[in-house]
């Protein structure tokens, strides 16, 4: 008897869109993966990645069991020998030098793609007691949040574009064709922009390179990397030269407004014009257009973070939503009210964000949100001295393929007396691992998007059940964290495991605990009243929780973005901060680096600057062993223009060797006019040819790492953000 297709509703967790899924499935098999046309979100759409889930499901490379390395090579331990193990090595290797601080941990983005490991992972972080945390933040977009703290008074406060109801679009070092929208979760941008130019309005795309969104952007501009802020401070002194400035009712609740225009006096946009490539008349036209728009929205994402001055790109980039009254109203940016409101709950239990609470040993960068910098991780394990790294944990990353200097990584790795991994590959980075913990993943797990929703454009809850039981033996991330925070508090206290009590009380439940937890005290929960008062949102407000989403596999819309400030600041008085003093220094570094000085001095040798690119069917490192999202013609290839090819003697297809300070790499030329003269663009994410990976697939379409020719010491001094973009290169010609 033929067993019976049934269908089954979820939200697509491999990139920031959170897609409706439905999938026709027989007993434990995949038959097909299609856009939920019944999604108030996302209305059918889907990428390509989505059929990555089935792939992730089936891929004969995954792990399930834990694995430890010996000297015949990997072999399965069970789960409680490998659970005892780890926790045995860091609590010796912590009382060997008397330190907590020299065990570090490393979170990787699919961390955040997954509410098992946001809501129970934080148990085994505190538990590790170390100053030494790490994550994916670091080398994104630590400077988003960098600015929301000193702004709005909330790391996690970032505003969104209210991109469905806006008519100017100005869009500053970001794909949202490739990525799917980039803190803006959007499903279908595509169309969402095409909306935008249907109803009269403009779509500005500021970029080195003429990416996918570019194309179909009105207009497109080239512009230097890293000049950025020049660009962006060019555009406030003519919106005060033009007398353009009306922040409307966000006069009333901002202070510092009497500062600003004596800050960008110096930035004329004959004066910038040089340095960023864009000539002047075209940034008058710009700021006029933007201020004249009855709704803009100015947005900037990896290209302005991953920069020498990331920090205060994304400041400059608030201040011109600001100053044209685009903040906190229709069309301009906003504020998601989440159902599980993160930045609320949080805030309002006083955790904020912080900043500057230690420092690390080496380079003394400071601290933000209780992590330290992804660029001093190598150094810090390699460095000789009191509180240096000895062992690691990973989840969930690859940083040798994600983080800058992967090959410096490689060495600090290499070195450390003991190394941990919960992932479920043998790869760049958990190659080097002693134990190797395997959770379930993608349709073995219950989903909720806890991150992902305060970054919507619309807001919407959806919770997706798992498709298939996970194999016997097998555990949930959650679980994992979970056991291994209870060896560790238990052993702390010199008590068994199941004696250890917790005065943390996510400790005692589920996931689904927490989050049902999180609903009913959210603003559209029977007990976020006292929180939120009363919203105009119907029946939802008198109760959502699990319950109800459990009963809406589609999910449920909670409507547009609304207004919300100054309600929603977490600032003294309540006041939007638009001059922090912090951010004025690094002003005198802006004057330096571009008509002074260099900050970061080079090799003349190097003379191109090199940017990074995603594709649609790329999310970093971890998509690259499903061969429907790899095949096809080489991705992996170094754009150059043609201008500049010719001037170094280089053809089509060629391969050619380029180098940094830190290392070189060689690969294949692609020319094209889609990148500015004098920039290189290699994508993110490959360098599969490492020994010991066990990546089948993705070792046939190796390509090389980007990140082998980044600089650990070129970051943003201000948040310590790694600068990825505008990285001083050269090419070499292969001798043959």
């Amino acid at each position: 008897m033929t067993p019976i297709m049934q269908t089954h509703f979820r939200t697509c967790n491999l990139c920031e869109a959170m897609c409706g899924l439905e999938i026709q499935y027989r007993e434990q098999e995949v038959i097909s993966i299609k856009g939920d046309q019944n999604d108030p979100f996302s209305r059918g759409h889907i990428c390509p990645k989505a059929l990555g889930l089935k792939d992730i499901y089936e891929d004969k490379d995954r792990l399930k069991h834990p694995i430890k390395k010996t000297e015949q090579g990997w072999v399965r331990i069970s789960w409680e020998e490998a659970l005892e193990e780890v926790v045995k090595n860091i609590k010796s290797i912590q009382a060997k030098y008397n330190d907590p601080n020299v065990v570090g941990i490393y979170l990787g983005n699919p961390t955040a793609h997954n509410s098992g490991s946001i809501l129970m992972g934080p148990q085994f972080t505190r538990s590790l007691k170390t100053k030494n945390r790490f994550s994916a933040t670091s080398v994104d977009q630590l400077p988003h949040h960098f600015a929301a703290f000193y702004m709005y008074g909330h790391q996690l406060l970032i505003p969104v574009p209210d991109i469905d109801h806006t008519h100017y679009f100005l869009i500053l070092g970001a794909n949202p064709l490739a990525s799917n929208g980039s803190l803006m979760t959007a499903p279908n941008v595509a169309e969402r922009l095409k909306n935008i130019q249907q109803k009269g309005g403009k779509v500005v795309v500021i970029d080195p390179r003429r990416t996918e969104t570019a194309r179909k952007a009105d207009e497109h501009l080239f512009i230097r990397p890293g000049s950025d802020v020049l660009f962006l401070l060019a555009l406030i002194h003519t919106l005060y030269q033009e007398k353009l400035v009306n922040l409307g009712r966000l006069a009333d609740f901002t202070e510092g407004l009497d500062r600003i225009e004596a800050l960008v006096r110096p930035y004329s946009p004959e004066k910038v014009s040089t340095p960023t490539g864009i000539p002047a008349e075209k940034i008058r036209e710009i700021a006029l257009e933007f201020a004249q728009s009855s709704a803009a929205v100015c947005y900037g994402r990896m290209g302005v973070s991953t920069q020498a001055f990331g920090s205060l790109c994304q400041w400059l980039i608030q201040l011109i939503n600001i100053l044209t009254g685009n903040l906190d109203r229709r069309g301009g940016v906003m504020f998601p009210l989440p159902a599980v409101d993160v930045p609320g709950l949080t805030g309002l239990r006083g955790s904020a964000g912080s900043h500057g609470r230690w420092t690390s040993r080496v380079r003394a960068l400071p601290e933000f949100g209780g992590e330290l910098p992804c660029s001093v991780m190598a150094e810090e394990m390699l460095t000789p001295g009191e509180g240096q790294i000895r062992a690691m944990v990973t989840v969930a990353g690859n940083p040798v393929l994600s983080t800058p200097n992967g090959t410096q990584l490689e060495k600090a790795l290499e070195g450390l007396e003991f190394m941990v991994s919960v992932d479920i590959y043998i790869n760049e980075t958990s190659r080097h691992a002693h134990i190797i913990l395997p959770p379930t993943t993608g349709l073995e797990n219950d989903h909720y998007d806890v991150i992902f929703h305060y970054l919507a454009v619309r807001n919407t809850a959806k919770y997706s059940p798992r498709l298939f039981e996970p194999e016997k033996g097998t555990l949930a991330d959650w679980q994992i964290f979970r056991a291994l925070a209870q060896k560790m508090n238990a052993l702390e206290a010199n008590q068994p495991t199941d004696k250890s009590k917790s005065k943390d009380p996510t400790q005692r439940l589920s996931p689904e605990g927490v989050l049902d937890l999180a609903l009913r005290f959210g603003p559209y929960g029977s007990k976020g009243s006292k929180f939120y008062g009363t919203l105009p949102f119907g029946e939802t407000k008198q109760g959502l929780k699990l319950q109800t989403l459990r009963q809406q596999p589609h999910g449920i819309d909670l409507g547009p973005m609304q207004p919300c400030l100054p309600q929603r600041l977490f600032t003294p008085k309540k006041k939007i901060q638009a001059v922090p003093e912090i951010f004025l220094p690094d002003l005198e570094r802006v004057q330096n680096y571009f008509f002074g000085e260099k900050v970061l001095s080079t090799d003349a040798s190097y003379d191109l600057l090199l940017i990074g690119r995603r594709h649609l069917r790329s999310n970093n490192s971890w998509m690259h062993n499903s061969l429907r999202l790899v095949k096809g013609p080489n991705r992996c290839t170094l754009m150059i223009h043609p201008e500049k090819a010719a001037e170094k003697n280089l053809a089509q297809g060629e391969m050619v060797k380029v180098c940094s300070r830190v290392g070189f790499i060689e690969i294949e030329v692609e020319i094209t006019e889609d990148i500015m003269p004098g920039v290189l663009s290699i994508p993110h994410g490959w360098g599969h040819h490492r020994p010991g990976i066990q990546w089948q697939i993705a070792r046939q379409f190796a390509g090389v790492s980007i990140n082998d020719l980044t600089d650990e010491q070129f970051l943003d001094p201000l948040s310590g953000n790694a600068a990825f973009s505008g990285v001083p290169v050269r090419i070499e010609k292969i001798k043959k």
